[in-house]
């Protein structure tokens, strides 16, 4: 007891510790953040502008824009902080608070690529009866239910932090409150925390996995019964961008998790880290626009709509 402590702060240590480096650091995230917020915000913004692209499939994506903005800004922008501060302490308050919205959002960005994937199954295994099987009230089930185990998952896990006692050696290798690192500084015993973070991991990671190798193992099928090539090309670029997106996020989540079971050198973990906090959510607007045919007009007429909207202004402006 007498090495245990009420705990007032985490130490972050971020990824390098060489204060020669850090403006580089500050530099390079504040670049991939302010690209990763743009790309998103322009795609949920095309897909509203443009009344075409009002279907089950563009509203699930707009939902996965907004989750990833709200998945980078939970880690990022405490890390620019730290970095232009000087500063690496984080309060317990908000280290669980921290903890709370990238375990949500996390899981949330996860919920969303199966449903996304059942869509994909529908629309092409399933095509004449997409609109009565995928009907708007579908759509706004699914969304919630994506939320409700969303949150149900990351405040399992915040309240059962709350019941652990912490050592005075509070320094964490890491850029943010990764509930893995804070379990490592505790002085309480894990084995609860451990079960039910495997228990629940393994659930909500085996089972979005498997419906998606199932969907996609249907829609390929589906897919090499169509008699001409054009059909065939027509019907996967419908889901080449998701099968990019979700290859991205589950590669990257699984080689890092992967990669820190098998070595203890916890600065390269969380340097890996990086992969699917950061670059994932700035990828994935990229993708969409570059494969998806309807992105990429919504966001020209995106472009016409801003570029006469600045030209009126800039009349009015001479006007006056």
């Amino acid at each position: 007891m007498e090495n245990q402590t009420h705990v007032l702060e985490f130490v972050l240590l971020g990824l390098s510790e060489d204060k020669e480096l850090q403006p580089f650091l500050f530099g390079m995230f504040l670049s991939l953040y302010l690209v990763t917020i743009s790309g998103n915000l322009l795609i949920i913004l095309a897909i509203i502008t443009d009344s075409q692209l009002h279907t089950p499939m563009y509203f699930f994506l707009s939902n996965l824009s907004f989750t990833d903005i709200c998945f980078i800004s939970t880690t990022v922008p405490k890390m620019l902080l730290n970095i232009q501060t000087e500063s690496r302490f984080i309060t317990y308050t908000n280290c669980l608070s921290q903890m709370f919205f990238f375990m949500l959002f996390g899981q949330l960005e996860n919920s969303l690529l199966i449903v996304m994937a059942y869509d994909r199954f529908v629309a092409i295994c399933h095509p004449l009866h997409y609109t009565v099987i995928i009907n708007p009230r579908l759509c706004v089930f699914l969304l919630l239910a994506s939320w409700l185990v969303s949150v149900l998952f990351s405040l399992l896990h915040d309240l059962m932090v709350l019941r652990l006692s912490f050592c005075t050696e509070l320094e964490m290798p890491h850029f943010f409150c990764e509930l893995n690192q804070v379990l490592q500084l505790t002085c309480s015993e894990i084995f609860v925390n451990n079960l039910v973070m495997y228990v629940t991991s393994g659930l909500l990671g085996v089972i979005p996995l498997t419906g998606i190798f199932f969907s996609y193992s249907k829609i390929v099928s589906s897919i090499l019964k169509i008699a001409t090539a054009e059909g065939k090309y027509k019907a996967f670029s419908t889901c080449g961008s998701h099968l990019s997106v979700v290859s991205l996020f589950y590669c990257t989540v699984l080689g890092v998790y992967l990669s820190s079971a098998a070595t203890q050198n916890t600065r390269a973990n969380a340097i890996a880290s990086v992969m699917y906090t950061v670059v994932t959510p700035m990828m994935n607007p990229l993708i969409y626009s570059l494969r998806n045919k309807d992105i990429k007009r919504a966001l020209k007429k995106l472009r016409n709509i801003l570029s006469i909207k600045r030209f009126f202004a800039s009349s009015l402006e001479k006007c006056s």
